[in-house]
């Protein structure tokens, strides 16, 4: 495989089957560490010198959620943050800083290819859009890493079971998550509904109320904000013109690169409401 020319690389089927796994933030670092020295058959931990005593970690995109990864990872011990990616320079730099100012080495990138494709990268974290967390999973899996993936965890079903398709080929723990999971309030009161308090719940209904005053569409194309390099950010979506306010948040409003509020909040309230009702899957719609 190619990661810096994709269209030359491979892809052979992939039919392994998905096996659930539940694992907080937290605990997904943990479980790396443990893979790292008892799997055989994740050879990219064993080759990685060091990599037995520190979880190196990538992390792409971090305007706003991505933030929140690296300061995750900063407090967990025997994990550090090595390396850090984002198309924006202007962000890049502005993450990159402050650890420097701290006196922590960081390497950093504009091309996510680059950084998937370095040896002293171990776990990739991304909090991208959409449209770009199929394809940073597949190719991570693809080298050796294990992934968090920001929700939702695909653009797209399709793309989704290519990302369990290839942690399960590649052997790798590829986790994603909402905050409301590791909420102790919505924990507890799951908890506290699923001893029969409530009797057996039937339906769920999930609502959201919060402002959204606009999504940002103009009549023409915007300028795209300087330092970014618009190919790389649109990535596998179409590169077509800027047609939002905001290159940064509005993509949620484009097909291409979002799926609006319903992958957006949506998500929380529809999790909540499989979480409460105990199911796993989605409900089946009825036919007429």
């Amino acid at each position: 495989m190619d990661l810096l020319h994709p269209g030359r690389a491979s892809h052979p089927p992939l039919n392994h089957s998905f096996q659930e796994m539940n694992l907080s933030r937290r605990d997904f670092i943990k479980k790396s560490a443990i893979a790292a020295s008892t799997m055989s058959t994740a050879q990219s931990w064993s080759q990685v010198s060091g990599a037995n005593q520190d979880i190196r970690v990538g992390v792409i995109g971090f305007r706003s959620k991505g933030r929140t990864h690296i300061a995750d990872m900063l407090k967990i011990p025997g994990v550090r943050v090595v390396a850090l990616c984002d198309v924006d320079t202007a962000i890049l730099e502005r993450e990159a800083e402050i650890f420097r100012k701290r006196g922590v080495p960081i390497t950093t990138y504009t091309d996510v290819r680059r950084l998937i494709a370095s040896n002293e990268v171990d776990v990739v974290t991304t909090a991208t859009p959409n449209h770009w967390h199929g394809l940073i999973t597949v190719w991570a899996c693809q080298a050796g890493k294990d992934v968090y993936v920001e929700k939702p965890v695909s653009h797209n079903v399709w793309e989704g079971r290519q990302m369990v398709r290839a942690a399960r080929k590649y052997n790798r723990i590829v986790q994603s998550g909402t905050q409301n999971r590791s909420d102790t309030a919505i924990i507890a009161a799951a908890k506290w509904v699923k001893e029969g308090h409530l009797g057996r719940v039937k339906f769920a209904r999930g609502l959201c109320y919060k402002p959204r005053p606009n999504i940002g569409k103009v009549s023409g194309p915007q300028k795209i904000p300087a330092g970014i390099d618009y190919d790389l950010w649109c990535g596998p979506a179409p590169a077509g013109p800027l047609m939002r306010e905001q290159l940064h948040y509005d993509w949620h409003w484009v097909w291409d690169t979002g799926n609006g509020d319903l992958g957006n909040q949506g998500i929380h309230q529809m999790d909540i409401a499989r979480w409460f009702l105990g199911e796993k899957g989605l409900a089946r719609m009825a036919l007429s």
